[in-house]
């Protein structure tokens, strides 16, 4: 490792990583440890949907996108995953009841399965909470945080300039590394088991209060699969630096920056949202 290269990473680590969306993510704070209403998970399921939806076009432009066969394969790799092919491993058997893949090896001569697909596992999540196929996903409800960082995703993340898509995906990848997963799936299994262990009146069974344990694979995987990625990102960065003629530090740093505000615009609309509803009574509005 070169001493400007040493010097680089030291300034990623000052500049990006102190960013206050992977240090200091008050949403999420709220979430690990709160008293979640129905209301509070039905709001972030539908906003989490539609950035999780839309990253699908973002992702599918960083394959267009990319500048070498290679960093297609790599792109390509992760669309396919979200759409419903499951990574293997060497011969690993990817059984058809299975409802989640692996965290490791490729997508070539895995499995498809539409149950497989992102959304899908998303949409099993969503169901106990009586949200169905058109109540997530969809860009029509998305609030307008929610709408900027999907398309900050698409601006940054999926642009043709490389340099620009490195240090946006490096932001987002450290910044989906950082521990937020955990915080969401605190809060989640929190939720369930207040929700098994609170008295409910028949009446209120009836209006569908209490409700099924929600499926967290969805968040579990990802949280698994995120450590992982995090540590890519250092192999693809030093290949990139010593790789490409030209490779600027500032446009990475700022490209990063720039996409780490998108993220820091979701979530900080969702904490808005929130606090407003808690004021009304828990009420939310788009």
């Amino acid at each position: 490792m070169s001493s400007e290269f040493d010097s680089f990473v030291q300034r990623i680590k000052r500049e990006l990583f102190t960013h206050s969306v992977i240090t200091d993510n008050s949403y999420c704070k709220w979430f690990a440890d709160a008293e979640l209403t129905k209301s509070d998970v039905i709001y972030f399921t539908q906003q989490f949907s539609v950035f999780s939806n839309q990253f699908t076009i973002a992702q599918l432009n960083k394959v267009i996108n990319a500048g070498s066969l290679e960093e297609m394969h790599d792109a390509k790799e992760i669309l396919m995953n979200e759409l419903g092919v499951a990574f293997k491993k060497d011969s690993q058997k990817i059984d058809s009841d299975t409802q989640f893949g692996g965290i490791e090896g490729s997508v070539e001569d895995s499995k498809f399965k539409f149950q497989f697909a992102h959304f899908e596992w998303l949409l099993a999540f969503a169901e106990p909470l009586g949200l169905g196929f058109n109540d997530i996903g969809r860009r029509s409800i998305g609030s307008p945080p929610t709408l900027f960082f999907c398309d900050e995703l698409i601006r940054l993340y999926g642009t043709e300039d490389n340099v620009v898509g490195a240090g946006a995906s490096f932001a987002v990848e450290n910044w989906a590394a950082a521990g937020f997963w955990k915080q969401l799936i605190q809060g989640l299994e929190n939720f369930n088991e207040t929700n098994k262990n609170r008295q409910y009146l028949s009446k209120d069974l009836e209006k569908g209060l209490r409700i099924p344990p929600l499926k967290l694979g969805f968040f579990v995987w990802h949280d698994k699969i995120e450590e992982q990625h995090a540590s890519h990102t250092w192999h693809e960065l030093e290949e990139l630096y010593f790789g490409s003629k030209n490779f600027d530090e500032d446009t990475f740093i700022t490209s990063g920056l720039e996409m780490l505000e998108g993220v820091k615009a979701f979530w900080d609309g969702l904490n808005y949202s929130r606090v407003v509803a808690h004021t009304k009574g828990g009420v939310y509005e788009r």
